[in-house]
């Protein structure tokens, strides 16, 4: 199944360890969301907004990486699963469930996401933006 990763998961080493089948298929951009951080643990999600983007990793992921992102991802407490397709091509995310307000993410967490934005080569503009919220 097909996999759009906009948070810690770009990281590959991180996204390697999680989910050992995971192939990383190329750099996309989900249209009409934006990026945020939020909840008690300062994570990265998304909320629809017109014209804007976030970018992100499209992943290749088997069954049993989808289970063991679904534990990672605290699914269906934290997060819920949402559906876009992409060129014909069913694509999973995960979106919070509560849209609590912005909270800036921990230097750790932070830093594991701007690595993962490097391994897929993708605008850190967008990250700057959600920063400053």
């Amino acid at each position: 199944m097909l996999y759009f990763a906009y948070g810690s998961n770009l990281n590959h080493f991180q996204m390697k360890r999680r989910c050992k089948d995971s192939i990383f298929i190329k750099k996309i951009n989900l249209r009409d969301f934006r990026l945020t951080f939020r909840s008690k643990y300062r994570a990265a999600d998304i909320e629809p907004k017109k014209n804007s983007f976030v970018p992100g990793g499209l992943f290749e992921i088997s069954k049993s990486d989808e289970k063991k992102l679904d534990v990672y991802e605290d699914y269906p407490t934290l997060y819920k699963k949402y559906y876009f397709y992409y060129y014909g091509k069913k694509v999973m995310t995960y979106t919070m469930t509560k849209k609590s307000p912005f909270a800036y993410p921990t230097d750790r967490y932070l830093n594991i996401v701007k690595k993962g934005y490097r391994d897929c080569k993708l605008d850190k503009r967008t990250l700057l933006k959600a920063l400053k919220n």
